[in-house]
């Protein structure tokens, strides 16, 4: 199968290409980089990969695939809410023009990079793919705005997937510190404290970032008619935890850290638990491998091998919403995200 895959520098785009690469099919990228001085460790897969801002997609990108895998747009709270017009503009508006291009293209299959943050403030129920929509978030309401958009688009010649993925951790090349279980291990290997920034109530839906990349090979394999305009919770109903406890197990692994809080942690509007059974039983090969104790030791020996300090994940090195606003205040990037004609790279090859 030939995949184009857009995000592919990304978190989870670093991780997912090679996984695709493994699987036997064909992958080529799509991605503007914003983010191409935040390797961590390793490389990325060199594939073919088009440099381009995904509001600015044309037409002939999308001629001779079998399906797009789209997970590019902005990937956070704090960068959604840096300018909710963006948050539109890039992870609605060009999320649904993508796929109006592809259908226009013939492109069969659309894999959707949506989120458990449509759910919102759920409360303790476990919530499984038929819940109600309750963002509090510019980010989760543009996952939910986009469902809506490509549900109206489907029919026989274009089959739309909806994969929400829970909360994501673990290690990859461009690895995300703003992530919960990444940011409390980081915090506790940099200085000895597990920095809550909540109160620690709050439940969250958890799951590596290796699973995430092996649920979209598994909905990009199976049959169209397992996976055509349905949605499915990307994670684990026993890998549900409330925030406290992720603090716990971080305590229990990285020596002589404890927990802290920050000034002023509250409850966050954020919480909800999921039921993940829909795709246990019906996209079979999809096996998860990962336990977030799992996840915190392989970070934590990931820090010690490769060091880290503060200032890198908490400064513009790593911090996403850090980053960005110093490349606009350098020039490099324009207020709206996109690359002054100084910095545009030319769209080839390679990664």
């Amino acid at each position: 199968m030939k995949v184009l895959l857009t995000g592919d520098k990304g978190y989870i785009g670093s991780v997912l290409s090679p996984m695709i690469l493994e699987r036997g099919h064909e992958v080529n990228g799509l991605d503007s980089d914003l983010f191409a001085d935040c390797t961590y460790c390793g490389e990325l897969a060199d594939i073919r990969s088009i440099d381009v801002d995904v509001r600015d997609v044309e037409a002939q990108y999308l001629s001779g695939f079998d399906a797009v895998i789209h997970l590019a747009g902005l990937s956070n709270d704090p960068l959604g809410d840096y300018n909710p017009g963006l948050t539109q503009a890039i992870n609605t508006d060009a999320s649904v023009r993508l796929a109006q291009l592809a259908k226009s293209a013939g492109v069969k299959r659309f894999l959707f990079a949506s989120s458990c943050s449509t759910y919102g403030a759920a409360g303790e129920s476990f919530l499984d793919e038929s819940a109600q929509f309750n963002p509090v978030t510019p980010y989760g309401k543009s996952k939910v705005d986009v469902e809506k958009q490509l549900s109206a688009m489907a029919d026989d010649s274009f089959s739309p997937t909806f994969l929400r993925a829970s909360t994501a951790y673990g290690m990859s090349p461009r690895i995300r510190f703003d992530l919960v279980v990444n940011n409390l291990v980081a915090w506790a290997f940099t200085t000895g404290e597990i920095h809550l920034k909540s109160d620690g109530t709050p439940w969250r839906p958890l799951v590596h970032v290796r699973d995430i990349a092996l649920a979209y090979i598994s909905a990009l394999e199976a049959p169209i008619e397992a996976v055509h305009m349905r949605a499915f919770n990307v994670g684990t109903t026993a890998e549900n935890y409330q925030v406290r406890d992720v603090a716990e197990i971080v305590s229990q692994v990285v020596p002589g850290s404890k927990v802290g809080f920050a000034d002023g942690a509250g409850p966050d509007t954020r919480n909800y638990r999921v039921d993940c059974n829909r795709i246990a039983l019906d996209l079979h090969e999809f096996k998860p491998q990962w336990t977030v104790r799992r996840g915190i030791e392989e970070l934590y020996e990931a820090f010690c091998q490769h060091g880290l300090e503060l200032q890198d994940f908490e400064g513009e090195r790593y911090k996403r919403i850090a980053h960005v606003q110093k490349m606009v205040a350098d020039g490099s990037l324009k207020p709206d995200l996109r690359r002054t004609s100084a910095t545009q790279k030319q769209t080839g090859t390679g990664s």
